[in-house]
C-alpha cells in the first residue's frame, strides 16, 4: 500500500513550531522534539478508537493529531464543543474520548489531559533522531464536521493520502511568496475547523514550515505573534478577524503573505490589508467536503483559479429555471464532489463565485443571495458588522420578510435603511432591522444559523407588548 510521511521536513533539527515561553518570547521546536512528543502522547492515550481533540494550543493540537494518526486512531474535528455537539460525537463514535489541554474542561466524555514533557525530556540535545513515521495513504485519519452555519453539522471522512496531496498542492501554490523558503505560520482560526486544519497544521507538516503554537485573538496579540516569528511569515485569518485587526491595531508588522477564507473578502478590505502589511493577500476557496481547491488574489479581480489538477464542471438540472449544480474533481478528490455554491464557470479552472445555493433568495420574482446582501450591509459607512436572515417558513400572507441584524454604533435605523435603498432592491430591505451590540460569531467568524435564529427569537420577544426584555 502507498504511504506518505507524517512530516516533510528535511532534517530532525528543522524547526516545526514556535512555542511561547514568556510574553513575546518564542522557543523553536525541532522535528526530533515534535516526534518525541508525538510518541509520548500516543503512549498516554486511553483505550478508544476515536479522539475528540479540543486542544486550544495549536502545537498541542498538532501533536495530538499526529499521535492519533500513528496509533491508528481517528480524530473527530467539529468546529464547536457545545454539549449538543459532544452528544453528537458520542452518538457517532461511542468509544470516543476527549484529549484536551484545558484544565477546566467540561466535556462530557472520558477525558485525558495533554501530558507535557518533563524538563529533562524536553532537552532536545538529549533526544535521539528517529525515523519519520509513514502513514498508509488509504487510512482514514479524521472526520471533519461542517460548521452548522446552514444546518446540523455533517461528518466527512478524511484519508491521509488525500490530505497530503491537497496540502502539498497548497504549498506549491503559495510558494512564490516565500522565495523558496518554508514559512512560519500564525493563525487566528482554530485548527479544528477545516480551513485552520489545512492551512495552519497540514500545510506546516507537508511544506517544511513552522507553526506558531498559540491562537491569538485580540488585534494586539495577533500583531505581536506575527512580529515574533521569523520571516518569511504568513498570517492565516478570516475577513472578520482581519477587519478587526486593521480597525484596532495602531500598527501591524510586515508579512510575506496573508491568507483569508470562510467568507468572501471585499476588494476594499483586501487593498487596505495589502498596504498595511506590505504583502499580497490570497483567498482560499473550498469547503469541508472538498478541502481547499482554488485561490484568488482579491485585489486582482473577482475570478478564482483552481489548484493544478482540480477541475470543476456544471450539470444542468431537470428544471430549466433552477441553476446548474457544480462538481469538483481531480487531485485529492477520489470522485466528483458537489459544491454548495452557484458559480459563473468561465472554464474548468476559472470561475466567479455568485453565492451559496442555500443562500439564494427569490422574492417577488427577483433573485439575490444572502452573501450579496450581507456584503452590501457591511459596506454601509458606520456599520461594523451585520447579517441577513431568511425566514424558515413562508409568512401567512405569502410575503417573504428578511430580518437583518446590524452592529452600527452611532447610526439610526433610518440611516441604515436609506443607505441600503441605494444598494439593493427595495424587496430585499429588512423587515425588521435589529440593532445588536455584537453578532454571535464562532471562532472562525461564521454565523451559525441556529445562533441567528436564537437572536431573532430574542428580538421578537423584546418587541412584544408588555415585554420586560
Amino acid at each position: 500500500m502507498d504511504s506518505s510521511p507524517l512530516v516533510a521536513h528535511v532534517s530532525p533539527a528543522a524547526t516545526i513550531a514556535y512555542r511561547e515561553t514568556a510574553p513575546g518570547i518564542l522557543r523553536a521546536v525541532p522535528v526530533r522534539e515534535f516526534l518525541a512528543d508525538v510518541a509520548r502522547v500516543a503512549a498516554a492515550m486511553p483505550a478508544g478508537g476515536y479522539v475528540l481533540n479540543t486542544c486550544a494550543d495549536r502545537y498541542r493540537f498538532t501533536v495530538t493529531l499526529a499521535a492519533a494518526i500513528v496509533s491508528d486512531r481517528i480524530s473527530l474535528l467539529p468546529s464547536t464543543h457545545t454539549p449538543e455537539t459532544v452528544r453528537r460525537m458520542r452518538d457517532f463514535a461511542p468509544d470516543v474520548f476527549c484529549l484536551t489541554d484545558q484544565a477546566d474542561s467540561a466535556i462530557d466524555l472520558p477525558t485525558c489531559h495533554y501530558p507535557e514533557a518533563s524538563a529533562e525530556a524536553g532537552e532536545t540535545g538529549n533526544l535521539p533522531d528517529v525515523p519519520v513515521p509513514r502513514i498508509p495513504d488509504g487510512r482514514c485519519v479524521a472526520y471533519v464536521f461542517t460548521s452548522g452555519s446552514t444546518g446540523a453539522p455533517v461528518p466527512h471522512a478524511k484519508h491521509w493520502g488525500n490530505l497530503v496531496r491537497n496540502a502539498r498542492a497548497e504549498a506549491r501554490h503559495l510558494a512564490s511568496a516565500f522565495g523558496g523558503q518554508p514559512p512560519a505560520i500564525v493563525g487566528t482560526v482554530p485548527p479544528q475547523h477545516m480551513y485552520g486544519f489545512e492551512s495552519t497544521v497540514l500545510l506546516v507538516l507537508q511544506s517544511g514550515g513552522a507553526l506558531h503554537g498559540g491562537r491569538p485573538f485580540y488585534p494586539a496579540d495577533i500583531a505581536a505573534a506575527l512580529a515574533a516569528v521569523p520571516r518569511p511569515r504568513m498570517l492565516v485569518t478570516t475577513p472578520f478577524h482581519l477587519r478587526s485587526l486593521l480597525a484596532e491595531a495602531d500598527s501591524v508588522p510586515p508579512a510575506d503573505l496573508l491568507l483569508s477564507a470562510t467568507a468572501p473578502l471585499s476588494q476594499q478590505l483586501a487593498r487596505e490589508a495589502e498596504e498595511r502589511f506590505g504583502a499580497p493577500l490570497m483567498e482560499i476557496y473550498g469547503s469541508t467536503e472538498t478541502g481547499q481547491i482554488a485561490t484568488r488574489r482579491t485585489t486582482a479581480g473577482a475570478a478564482w483559479k483552481t489548484f493544478p489538477g482540480v477541475s470543476i464542471r456544471a450539470e444542468a438540472g431537470d428544471d430549466p429555471e433552477e441553476p446548474s449544480r457544480f462538481f469538483a474533481t481531480g487531485l485529492h478528490l477520489d470522485q466528483p464532489v458537489p459544491l454548495g455554491d452557484i458559480l459563473d464557470l468561465q472554464d474548468g479552472e476559472n470561475f466567479i463565485l455568485l453565492g451559496r445555493s442555500a443562500d439564494l433568495i427569490n422574492i417577488a420574482g427577483k433573485r439575490t443571495s444572502l452573501a450579496y446582501l450581507n456584503h452590501q450591509l457591511t459596506a454601509v459607512p458606520g456599520v461594523t458588522d451585520g447579517a441577513f436572515l431568511m425566514p424558515d417558513e413562508e409568512a401567512a400572507d405569502g410575503v417573504t420578510r428578511l430580518t437583518a441584524f446590524v452592529v452600527a454604533p452611532g447610526l439610526t435605523a433610518a440611516a441604515v435603511l436609506q443607505a441600503l435603498r441605494e444598494r439593493v432592491d427595495p424587496v430585499f430591505l429588512p423587515r425588521p432591522l435589529v440593532f445588536v451590540a455584537a453578532l454571535p460569531r464562532n471562532a472562525t467568524g461564521k454565523l451559525p444559523r441556529d445562533a441567528l435564529r436564537a437572536l431573532q427569537a430574542q428580538a421578537e420577544t423584546a418587541r412584544r407588548p408588555g415585554s420586560d426584555a
